[in-house]
């Protein structure tokens, strides 16, 4: 057919093709009807281009996008049932509440309450941080969720729902981003503090108490990292503790998220074959392509079977006649496994073992043992290090050591020692401990008993920090990363640990035969225990024993 007037052509040309592309419409009583929400693309592909010729299609009624559980049930936004559940930047669009500026002014440094911005607000009140923009969205949608929390419109059970998702949030976390403070830190403050006080100790330590919300209200109201200027603060009494938690796990908690991790991965994969997703314009297009393509496959894989039959029965193709001998396939020569290089065993010395220069941050009592301490040590370790956690910002390990009854517990708080890093863990009385703080105590003889004191701890230069290494003066080298125990590595070095007339500790290599020798070759004399900043010390044991 010839069209001679151009309009009627494009009219034509238009109508042809719009039906071409158009899909079948689905069945109402085979799909899923959803309420309507704001519309995106899984890929977030963007629908502002339409080609003029287009009408845009009605979208399929499956329920692609379903409401996401944000951190409490008031927050609802739309994502991919496998997307984020935190809000990103371009979502979460808060502004500073009145109430929440006017603390922040009264209280707050910096002039944070000038700003309206959430991120603005963080990043003047903590210039030398910086975020990710997950963090900016997430912090910012804390800010949302603030506002709802101790919210005296609602009823009992929803308000109990959210602080207990709050509790549970704050259990892995130092602040509601992790590590890093915030505006958001503050605003959850100050709606809670006026609730939390209030709170009963069975409401707060109880067994099914928010202990993790009144840490971080105490951590929020006391630490110099935010700077509040408060004329009353919540008053937490640290040793009224109704109920004692079991501390998480670290390396436990990093494989739950792995693998959730994996099963949402699985999730997305599975959801990426079966999903119906909206087709619109272009879309229409690609998708009737992908159905021509799938006839052709199957039509292709046809052919080849029906193939693959005639040459069984007539030999063609190249395959052989039925009963025609075959050959036998010619079994390869099995390569024998290159062996694996066994590692250099390292010589022993008294750098094998990892020392290092510990701040202990806090010191308790162990709960189910009378002569332990429960110590959390910061030793330097980078974020992720197998047995450490993390606590008020730093990364930290849980040390038990015999040492109540010895030394008072205030002499064990907020102070700098000596610790050996690189032992097995063991489990003492259910708390895992990873670490040990070396300690001075009288030489005795064999039989008397060796745990009666006095004890002392050993003394790093005042000047060393967290993490710096500590060894003996000419037995420098690298520590193993784990002692291997069946080779009493430890059991063997340990004797020469000793102090000096001086009071300063250092290593007798004549106290370890296999390190010393025999005849005109034996080593003596004591190497002195030293940091980069100066020498280790004690303070009244002279010739003592240090383990």
């Amino acid at each position: 057919m010839q069209l001679r007037d151009p309009s009627r052509a494009a009219h034509f040309l238009r109508t042809s093709l719009l039906q071409l592309t158009r899909p079948k419409p689905l069945r109402r009583a085979q799909t899923q009807a959803v309420p309507r929400a704001p519309f995106s693309t899984a890929a977030g592909a963007s629908n502002s281009f339409t080609p003029s010729f287009f009408t845009p299609l009605e979208p399929l009624l499956v329920n692609f996008f379903s409401p996401t559980y944000s951190p409490f049930k008031n927050n609802f936004f739309f994502s991919s049932s496998i997307g984020p559940r935190i809000a990103p930047p371009n979502m979460a669009s808060s502004t500073l509440d009145e109430s929440l500026a006017a603390f922040l002014k009264s209280h707050a440094p910096n002039d944070a309450f000038s700003e309206t911005d959430p991120v603005k607000a963080t990043q003047a009140l903590f210039p030398s941080a910086t975020y990710t923009d997950a963090e900016k969205g997430e912090l910012s949608q804390w800010v949302i969720t603030s506002t709802h929390l101790a919210a005296t419109t609602e009823d009992a059970a929803k308000s109990a729902e959210r602080l207990s998702t709050l509790n549970t949030h704050l259990s892995t976390r130092t602040t509601l981003l992790g590590a890093k403070p915030s505006v958001a830190d503050i605003a959850v403050y100050q709606k809670l503090a006026p609730v939390v006080s209030k709170w009963s100790a069975e409401e707060r330590t109880g067994e099914q108490g928010y202990h993790h919300i009144v840490r971080h209200v105490d951590f929020v109201q006391n630490s110099p990292i935010f700077g509040l200027k408060l004329d009353e603060k919540v008053k937490v009494d640290l040793d009224n503790v109704v109920f004692k938690i079991k501390p998480i796990d670290a390396k436990a908690e990093k494989e739950r998220k792995k693998k959730e991790k994996e099963a949402a991965a699985a999730n997305a994969a599975a959801s990426g074959n079966a999903t119906a997703t909206t087709l619109t314009g272009e879309q229409g297009v690609e998708g009737t392509k992908s159905k021509k393509d799938k006839k052709e496959k199957t039509k292709d894989l046809a052919q080849a079977v029906g193939d693959a039959v005639a040459s069984t029965v007539t030999g063609k193709a190249g395959g052989a006649p039925e009963g025609a001998p075959t050959k036998k396939k010619e079994k390869k020569e099995k390569q024998p496994k290159p062996q694996k290089a066994a590692p250099v065993e390292k010589p022993l010395s008294p750098a094998l073992i990892d020392l290092r220069v510990g701040h202990i941050l806090k010191a308790e009592k162990h709960p189910n043992a009378d002569s332990l301490y429960v110590s959390t040590i910061a030793c330097g370790d980078a974020p992720g290090t197998d047995n450490t956690s993390e606590y008020e910002g730093q990364v930290v390990r849980t040390v038990c050591s015999g040492l109540n009854g010895l030394i008072p517990l205030e002499e064990m708080q907020n102070r700098k020692i000596v610790a050996v890093c690189n032992l097995k863990p063991v489990t003492m009385r259910s708390i895992k401990s990873c670490a040990m703080v070396l300690a001075a105590s009288p030489r005795v003889a064999e039989g008397e008993d060796s745990h009666k004191g006095p004890v002392e701890l050993v003394n790093p230069p005042a000047e060393s920090k967290a993490g710096d290494r500590v060894f003996f003066d000419g037995w420098e080298g690298e520590p193993e990363a784990v002692l291997n125990p069946k080779k009493k590595i430890w059991e063997t070095i340990q004797p020469g640990f000793t102090t000096t007339d001086s009071l300063e500790v250092g290593f007798d290599v004549e106290a370890v035969p296999q390190l010393s020798g025999e005849g005109s070759d034996k080593k003596t004399g004591v190497a002195k225990l030293k940091t980069a900043a100066g020498l280790c010390s004690v303070t009244t044991l002279k010739g003592a024993t240090v383990r």
